[in-house]
């Protein structure tokens, strides 16, 4: 349970610090690949600090891959608000042994998780009931059909 509060409070602190940073308009240059693997080691060895550091530094890539769903007609606000969730994740997640990036195994990640929200609520085809009458609109308008024949 202990992991879900800590995921939880991390979460509020970065959508704090991604408000900041969405109403400025600006995000923080990202990390050097030295300095992103000292920040991970820190957070090897349990430093929370290097986990805000990590996520505050691929903001920007939050918001860079947000930029492909413009047109799914989500609020671009609630879309950085579950990427970073994804890359909150993928922080949790990230192997320093695989030998890639963070931001390469974070993409994915934080692309995936706005994948499964979009899908998640997706609207569902109008269902058809066998109870509903045919011929008339959902305001109970009859419907009507012309057929138009053209003399040749």
């Amino acid at each position: 349970m202990s992991f879900f509060m800590a995921l939880a409070v991390s979460i509020v602190k970065s959508l704090s610090v991604l408000v900041s940073y969405v109403t400025n308009n600006t995000f923080p240059l990202p990390l050097s690949e030295k300095e992103e693997h000292i920040q991970l080691e820190r957070l090897k060895n349990g430093d929370e600090n290097a986990k805000n550091v990590l996520i505050e530094r691929n903001l920007r890539l939050v918001a860079h891959i947000v930029k492909k769903f413009d047109n799914t007609g989500e609020d671009t606000d609630d879309l950085i608000s579950i990427g970073t969730i994804g890359l909150i994740k993928a922080i949790n997640t990230f192997d320093v042994a695989k030998k890639i990036r963070l931001a390469t195994y974070a993409a994915r990640c934080i692309e995936n998780e706005i994948l499964m929200h979009l899908r998640s609520t997706r609207r569902t085809r109008a269902e058809v009931s066998l109870y509903d009458p045919i011929g008339v609109d959902k305001e109970g308008n009859e419907l009507t059909f012309y057929i138009y024949r053209y003399e040749i």
